[in-house]
């Protein structure tokens, strides 16, 4: 820090350059903190993206074993000489059956007629009414 001989003030020179050194050191102090911010928040997608495949994998790995176990229940408990490949047949078509109906319905609920903000349609239209009317009263009461 430079002193300047008047009575120890400092000129408007030295006053700047600080002023630049510190707005300088600010903004890299400012970039590094986002730098480790982003990395954490990379770390912690990597991570959750792993668990939630993880997850997703070991789900269908055990619906495939419900099935399994389904066909196994069927050949060996309710139809006569152990065919298993109709078991597996049946529970196919079942699931398959099950399938369709969820597909059908999530296709209902996305059409655009279901996604469309109704309400916020009507509200703007009330809105738009409601300020012509105001237009128009103001425009004939001057």
């Amino acid at each position: 820090m430079a002193v300047d001989e008047n009575d120890g003030r400092r000129g408007v020179g030295t006053l700047l350059r600080e002023l630049a050194e510190g707005s300088a050191a600010l903004v890299r102090n400012e970039v590094t903190l986002a730098q480790l911010e982003l990395r954490g928040m990379v770390g912690g997608i990597g991570r959750g993206t792993a668990m939630v495949a993880g997850g997703g994998v070991l789900g269908l790995l055990g619906t495939l074993s419900f099935f399994t176990g389904l066909v196994l229940l069927v050949g060996d408990q309710w139809l006569p000489h152990d065919r298993y490949w109709l078991a597996a047949l049946i529970v196919t078509v079942i699931a398959f059956a099950i399938a369709f109906l969820f597909i059908r319905r999530g296709r209902a609920q996305l059409s655009p007629a279901n996604l469309a903000p109704d309400q916020t349609v009507a509200t703007l239209k009330e809105d738009k009414e409601w300020l012509k009317q105001r237009l128009t009263s103001g425009a004939t009461s001057n």
